[in-house]
């Protein structure tokens, strides 16, 4: 059976209808805030059990796509992530709807998602099995150095200030170590509040550190929660088809962070999309303006997060190690539907496999006009919407997002605590976004270097474990990279203005 069938079999009207279903209740849920990709597919993975395995893949596949995406419209229009996927995405994309651009963010978080979304799935369609061999090679060392790397773009993401952006990055690797270790199981940072040995959730911390904030504002700004500018266009897609046409090396660049991101286990859209945005800022002339509505921020993040879907999938089908947390409730799919995944997956059960890589990709097309559709009422009904109503309804999404993970009313009260100082430290010249990628990588940088020494006390040499390894020595070498760039960018500009002063002389 060649590819031309399998794509004839990803076609039939029945998978089209659940690509499409897929992906409209996948945009749906992704875009209430605090119901993330990973709830999505969760609550809608029973109704694929009695499906046919190559279907139930699509259906799952659209379900993610429209998911990750879907977190767009929350974090453009609401300030708060949809999605974990889309916290870079508030950067550019809130500041753009305040200026009336919300439109023309919107559409160009779909178009980038689509081109995203392509180059995720093509590669998972070309490059499957020896990218998954390569993805195979990280060990807690390459994962600890790749956790560190991370933790370098905290410079920035600061807003303006370094000293507080790494401040902020502090706070949030503290927040990481509270509750049991995962590498010893020392009990730290939790005195008399039992609720704390499980640590503080991510999830929940995500949205009391980036909605509550807003809710607060919202409540206490008086003027219009946004400013529609007149007359609001349906769609602007010759203006955005420009924009994304000059930042064509940010799109392919951004999406092969997000894949390669994606295939690494345990990452996800929120580590990439932060990767792609520090990478955009790092390198364009116009690093000045992102923040502060810059089209291609919103462009890096939405094309690097959707990109993890095709990535993620690499190691869940080739490996059965899940890429994103997404994957592994499709990956307990897969074992229900009787498939097992591994290296063999593709020529035992080609059909299924290339069927549903097909059907992803179909889904991601659709997501064009589903998304555009959907993005232009969604403009106009958000700009509506009294704040009267709208702050209620959020904040009940808010409290239903972080009680549904894991119906424990304890994170919950992380939620509101994490929000309200969230506040407070904005209003001293705090961002979040700092304590939100300290948070997320502590834990990796922590479990990696803690393994890693281990690995190393027993074979004789720890700093032959660290700096011994290929992998480890290019990940190594991107750090000094970033680090050292912006004092170069800064030097250079320095000199060429001292020779711009001699010339005028």
């Amino acid at each position: 059976m060649g590819s031309l069938e399998y794509l004839l079999a990803a076609l039939t009207p029945l998978n089209l209808l659940l690509a499409l279903a897929g992906v409209v209740a996948g945009t749906v849920i992704g875009a209430l805030p605090g119901l993330t990709a990973t709830m999505a597919v969760a609550v809608l993975v029973p109704f694929t059990f009695a499906m046919e395995p190559a279907a139930a893949l699509i259906a799952l596949g659209a379900i993610y796509t429209g998911a990750i995406y879907g977190g767009a419209y929350a974090a453009i229009l609401l300030n708060t992530p949809g999605t974990p996927s889309s916290i870079a995405t508030t950067f550019d994309g809130y500041p753009m709807a305040r200026a009336g651009r919300g439109d023309l963010a919107l559409t160009l978080a779909c178009l980038s998602s689509v081109v995203g979304g392509l180059v995720g799935a093509g590669f998972l369609l070309l490059l499957a099995p020896p990218m998954a061999t390569v993805a195979l090679k990280f060990g807690p060392v390459e994962y600890f150095w790749l956790a560190v790397f991370g933790l370098t773009l905290i410079a920035s993401l600061g807003e303006g200030s370094t000293v507080k952006g790494l401040i902020g990055g502090c706070v949030g690797l503290l927040l990481s170590m509270v509750g049991v270790a995962e590498v010893g199981g020392d009990v730290r940072y939790v005195g008399d509040f039992k609720a704390l040995l499980g640590g503080i959730d991510v999830v929940s911390a995500l949205i009391g550190l980036y909605c509550v904030p807003v809710l607060i504002e919202l409540v206490a700004s008086p003027g219009q929660h946004l400013d529609a500018a007149g007359r609001v266009a349906s769609f602007r897609l010759q203006e955005a088809s420009a924009l994304m046409g000059r930042a064509k090396v940010n799109l392919a660049r951004s999406s092969v962070i997000g894949t390669i991101v994606g295939i690494l286990p345990g990452a996800g859209g929120s580590i990439a999309s932060l990767v792609a945005y520090s990478e955009a800022k790092r390198v364009s002339p116009r690093r000045d303006q992102f923040g502060h509505g810059e089209p291609e921020g919103v462009m890096a993040t939405e094309s690097a997060n959707n990109a993890t879907v095709g990535g993620g999938f690499i190691p869940t089908l080739v490996l059965g190690i899940p890429g994103t947390p997404p994957d592994a409730i499709i990956l307990g799919a897969l074992l229900v539907q009787g498939i097992r995944t591994g290296p063999t997956l593709f020529t035992t059960q080609a059909p299924i496999v290339y069927t549903f890589i097909w059907g992803l990709i179909l889904a991601t097309i659709i997501m064009l006009p589903v998304g555009l559709l959907i993005g232009r009422f969604a403009f106009k009904s958000i700009v509506a919407i009294p704040k009267a109503v709208l702050v209620p309804a959020v904040a009940l999404l808010t409290v239903l997002g972080s009680f549904a993970v894991h119906n424990n009313p304890h994170e919950v009260q992380q939620m509101v605590v994490l929000g309200v100082a969230a506040w407070v430290l904005g209003r001293l010249g705090f961002s979040a976004s700092p304590i939100v990628l300290g948070l997320i990588l502590g834990s990796i940088a922590e479990r990696g270097f803690v393994q890693g020494h281990l690995i190393g006390g027993a074979r004789g040499s720890v700093s032959a474990e660290f700096l011994g390894r290929p992998i480890s020595l290019a990940i190594i070498a991107f750090i000094l990279l970033g680090l050292l760039w912006p004092w170069w960018v800064k030097r250079r500009q320095a000199r060429q203005g001292v020779q711009g002063v001699s010339t005028n002389e």
